[in-house]
């Protein structure tokens, strides 16, 4: 008998089910939690497609978000690894929050960010929800986002 999952990482479904916006979410989560690498790949992957400037912004707001989520969690969420095609329980909470916040549903948004942080936190990561969403959303509109978020995003002409 294997040892029990942590709920926050129990598989809830698989990433190719998620939207972009989303799936991006979970990604760019990951490689933020992955260390200076990842942040590193995250911070290439939004300059490319935004700009430097927005880019920076961008990166900025993911830091924010996701320092936000680590220290002032109700507990610390759960993530797969990068390679991962599995969507974990807490993965698909953040996508959630982060795709309701992007489409102005400010009050699901709410009710996710109330989930993963303590209640007096969660507006502050349901704005800064918003701010990531609609980044992703400009990129998404632009070009697909990187599957494996160390690689630019490639143009294919066929």
């Amino acid at each position: 008998m294997s040892a029990p999952t942590s709920r926050g990482g129990a598989a809830v479904g698989r990433l190719s089910d998620l939207s972009p916006v989303e799936a991006g979410a979970v990604m760019y989560l990951r490689l933020w939690g992955d260390g200076v690498e990842g942040r590193a790949n995250a911070a290439s992957d939004f300059d490319i497609a935004l700009g430097a400037n927005q880019g920076r912004a961008t990166m900025l707001t993911l830091d924010r978000l996701c320092s936000l989520c680590a220290h002032h969690g109700r507990r610390p969420l759960v993530r797969h690894g990068l390679g991962c095609a599995c969507l974990g329980a807490d993965e698909n909470c953040f996508a959630q929050m982060i795709a309701a916040a992007s489409e102005g549903a400010r009050e699901d948004a709410m009710m996710m960010a109330s989930l993963i942080v303590r209640p007096d936190f969660a507006p502050a990561l349901a704005s800064l929800s918003e701010e990531l969403g609609l980044a992703l959303r400009r990129m998404t509109a632009a070009v697909p986002l990187p599957t494996t978020g160390h690689q630019p995003p490639i143009s294919v002409l066929h």
